[in-house]
């Protein structure tokens, strides 16, 4: 254990085994002594100070004790944004994903959702890949607790894998591996936009709502943005709903504080449909990358529909990068709208506007007159006199 110039101990070197390894064996001493000492005592023997085993030769317990404690303290206090664990209940699962799972949940009599995420820390990955995955845990975890906004999913807390992690279900308490860490966040019952857009898919939704679940997203990464943090994975998948069907924006697993030198951030991160041309082709990138997902998201909202379904990965690069592959904007979209999505995906990012001009966008569309998706199956009109104009 190394101290720096400063005089302050590094906590990733304190070996807490190895203290705590210490402290029992003196405290297993001393009360060995002790109840030695006690038995002479009871058989006349009053000569115990001479004793060379003696309690009172041993180093002072409160020596010992306070060297501990002020290694120990600073590292069992939890953090700000970490749970009680006896406050937490996990119920059914919601949803899987790669490396783990979601649940309902109550966190101190709330509900929540609870993101359990196991990485498969005995022998089936590499400490390298342990290493990785749990500094972007802690990543995401510090990127969030920060966040407060409407539009942004609340988030409760955290905590990383313990040996001392252990659960309340519905069948009891449980202990969880020491590769299982979990995040808690407000419960959404709404769950997440794209299931809404699918179960709209056919009748397609009023203009009214498509213009307020675009304003929620829209100022909820204005709001990210303007914390110099881009997200980097905006979809519809990643956008949750609350009970009223406001739209929150979720999952920071990817988000990353911005680089002041765009050409820091670098490499494909994101989904593919909804990824920038920049991002595609591996080029440096900023904020505006999330302006172009925006973009995409603001054309399946109103389409109630996914971009590129019969594409492949390799179809859509080369598309999308090389030939400017957009989503078709049917002609019953109102222009006001369709303008905003063209300038959120334009190639160049410089031309794509911030998240706040964005919102004054959208802000100024009038939706009195309607102008919603026709579905399928109703006429459209003429493409220069339209008699029918969606909802």
């Amino acid at each position: 254990m190394k101290e720096n110039n400063d005089g302050f101990v590094r906590a990733d070197q304190i070996d807490l085994k190895s203290l705590d390894e210490q402290l029992e064996r003196h405290l297993n001493k001393v009360w060995t002594m002790d109840n030695k000492n006690k038995k002479r005592e009871e058989e006349g023997n009053t000569n115990i100070n001479n004793n060379n085993n003696n309690i009172n030769d041993l180093p002072p317990l409160t020596t010992i004790s306070a060297k501990t404690s002020s290694l120990l303290s600073p590292l069992k206090q939890r953090q700000h944004w970490e749970i009680d664990p006896s406050k937490l209940l996990i119920k059914s699962v919601i949803a899987r994903g790669t490396f783990g799972t979601v649940h309902r949940g109550v966190y101190d009599g709330q509900d929540v959702a609870v993101k359990l995420l196991d990485w498969g820390e005995d022998g089936h990955r590499t400490e390298a890949e342990i290493a990785s995955l749990r500094a972007a845990f802690t990543q995401e975890v510090a990127v969030w607790h920060k966040l407060d906004h409407p539009n942004v999913t609340k988030f409760i807390g955290a905590t990383m894998g313990s040996s001392e992690l252990r659960i309340q279900t519905e069948n009891g308490q449980i202990g969880m591996p020491t590769s299982v860490c979990c995040v808690v966040v407000e419960y959404l019952p709404g769950g997440a936009l794209k299931s809404f857009l699918i179960k709209n898919r056919r009748r397609k939704l009023a203009f009214k709502v498509v213009h307020q679940l675009a304003l929620d997203l829209s100022r909820g990464l204005s709001y990210l943005h303007s914390q110099k943090i881009v997200h980097r994975d905006v979809k519809t998948e990643n956008m949750l709903l609350d009970k009223t069907r406001t739209v929150k924006i979720a999952d920071f697993g990817v988000a990353r504080v911005e680089a002041s030198n765009p050409n820091d951030m670098t490499g494909e991160t994101g989904t593919l449909g909804y990824m920038a041309p920049e991002v595609l082709n591996g080029n440096p990138y900023n904020r505006k990358c999330d302006v172009y997902s925006f973009g995409i998201c603001l054309w399946e909202i109103y389409c109630c529909d996914m971009p590129y379904p019969d594409l492949s990965f390799s179809e859509v690069t080369s598309a999308v990068v090389r030939q400017n592959l957009r989503p078709d904007i049917p002609r019953c979209c109102p222009s006001s709208l369709a303008n905003v999505m063209k300038r959120c995906w334009d190639a160049n990012p410089d031309k794509r506007p911030e998240m706040d001009e964005v919102v004054l966008m959208l802000e100024a569309i009038d939706t009195s007159k309607g102008g919603g998706m026709i579905p399928g199956d109703q006429p459209q009109g003429c493409l220069c006199f339209r008699k029918y104009r969606g909802p």
